[in-house]
């Protein structure tokens, strides 16, 4: 460990290796806040919000929304930014505290395919509609949503987020710098616009499209739509936060970006979907806005897309080099470019991928929750907030985090029990529910019932057994 193996976090290649130093942190406060809010206002806040708008009517969807996204958030930036900007580390490296060094090899061959493809085709094909219903509105053309030019403007957004991305994180910092206050100003005009078309009073006796007719059932149903969209921000945020000069500038950008900004886009979202039909913004802005607004709307929505893409493979390509030392010898445009396989394999089906969406959030809750209800416990209940970089680099019988040859078994039974848990409470293929669901939602149950499995198998038998390093 005499040789530092990461390259600045300035460089071209965001190389998964020791901490970072102080000095290659590149992102400050507003920076921070500015990747997050690029991050936020995108597809999935806007499809979030329809999906909330299924369920409740204008009012019970602003409390949902704002209740279960502050939970979610706030979870996520405990669990992995504070760690990540302590330590300068990794969020997948310092769960090797958590999984062990194998543990980890083997939660990112199951997550982080399903993850980044699905969220990366999502980007890139409100990317693909966006400019085609440009085209339609200015150039009078009548491209349909799944034709052969949407698929190839699709592909372009992943050429254009490879391409980017092969200056390494700080052309994603210096992209949002630019994008995120336009992004913020775009979303309130559209909410401008709505408000003008349909006043407040009629938007709040606007009825959900499809709800399932009991109250209290529908409340938590979008309440729960609104804790995925704050869980899903788990696997990526930590190695953003990485990036960044302290902890207090890792945290509270979450709140700003993360929650403030995705929650007034999933407003957006939601009253779209109550008075137009739909949250897709590449359907209603240019009817609503007019073309010329309509439009420059759309083009920047697409770009925040791009934006979107860049952070998450960013993320993504510093989590897949901890499967393999030999990984990190790749050259940086290759490994960004086959992370893009999967997506550009996906977006030959949009069709199918926005139909699914709410239901791709449950799916995303049922694994995430305990992921970070896990993170959590092990962090600041178990390890009081202490980690020992050393042995996150060392080899397994050397390394305190070497547990049973670089698994802990407790680790997995705990996430386990969740993702058990959430299932009994709520089948994310059909929405199927318990009849305390209602009262409980899934989510937290999940995060709970994690919490407490691996805080008692930790102390009652990993602990006596002294892996783990937690004594």
């Amino acid at each position: 460990m005499s040789e530092r193996t990461t390259a600045p976090a300035a460089s071209d290649a965001p190389l998964a290796g020791l901490p970072l130093l102080r000095g290659e942190r590149v992102w400050g406060f507003w920076s921070f806040t500015s990747v997050n809010v690029g991050l936020a206002i995108a597809t999935w806040s806007f499809l979030g919000g329809g999906s909330i708008a299924l369920f409740v009517g204008a009012k019970a969807a602003i409390a949902t929304t704002v209740v279960g996204n502050l939970i979610g958030v706030v979870l996520v930036a405990l669990t992995v930014c504070l760690p990540s900007a302590k330590y300068g580390v990794e969020q997948f490296g310092a769960l090797r505290s958590v999984f062990g060094r194998n543990g980890v090899r083997l939660l990112l061959l199951l997550l982080m395919p399903f993850l980044l493809a699905t969220w990366n085709a999502i980007l890139a094909i409100m990317f693909g509609r966006a400019l085609a219903n440009v085209c339609n509105a200015v150039f009078g053309t009548s491209l349909r949503e799944d034709s052969p030019v949407v698929i190839g403007f699709c592909l372009l957004a992943l050429l254009a987020s490879w391409l980017l991305l092969l200056r390494g994180p700080l052309s994603l910092g210096r992209t949002n710098l630019l994008i995120a206050p336009a992004l913020a100003f775009i979303t309130a005009l559209m909410l401008v616009v709505i408000l003008r078309e349909y006043g407040p009073a009629q938007l709040a006796a606007l009825e959900p499209p499809d709800p399932i007719g009991l109250p209290l059932l529908d409340y938590t149903n979008a309440l729960e739509v609104s804790l995925a969209t704050g869980f899903s921000w788990w696997a990526i945020m930590g190695n953003l936060a990485r990036l960044t000069t302290t902890p207090r500038a890792a945290f509270w950008p979450n709140l700003i970006g993360l929650f403030g900004a995705s929650v007034a886009a999933g407003l957006v979202g939601t009253l779209a979907a109550l008075a137009f039909g739909s949250s897709d913004p590449t359907t209603w802005m240019v009817p609503v806005g007019g073309v010329v607004l309509g439009a420059i709307s759309l083009l920047f929505v697409a770009v925040a897309n791009v934006t979107s893409i860049m952070g998450q493979t960013y993320s993504g390509a510093l989590a897949i080099q901890r499967l393999h030392g030999s990984l990190q010898r790749v050259p940086w445009p290759l490994m960004a470019a086959v992370l893009f396989v999967p997506a550009g394999v996906m977006v030959f089906f949009p069709g199918g991928i926005y139909d699914l969406f709410f239901r791709f959030l449950a799916l995303v809750s049922l694994i995430l929750a305990p992921l970070c209800a896990v993170y959590f416990a092990d962090y600041h209940l178990l390890r009081r907030r202490v980690l020992h970089l050393r042995d996150l680099y060392a080899a397994d019988p050397e390394s305190r985090y070497g547990f049973w040859r670089g698994v802990n078994p407790a680790a997995f039974a705990s996430v386990a029990a969740g993702a058990l848990t959430y299932l009994l409470l709520l089948n994310p293929v059909t929405y199927a529910n318990a009849p305390v669901f209602p009262y409980l939602t899934a989510s937290l149950p999940a995060f709970a019932v994690t919490t407490a499995v691996h805080v008692a198998l930790t102390r009652f038998v990993v602990r006596r057994l002294g892996k783990g390093g937690y004594a």
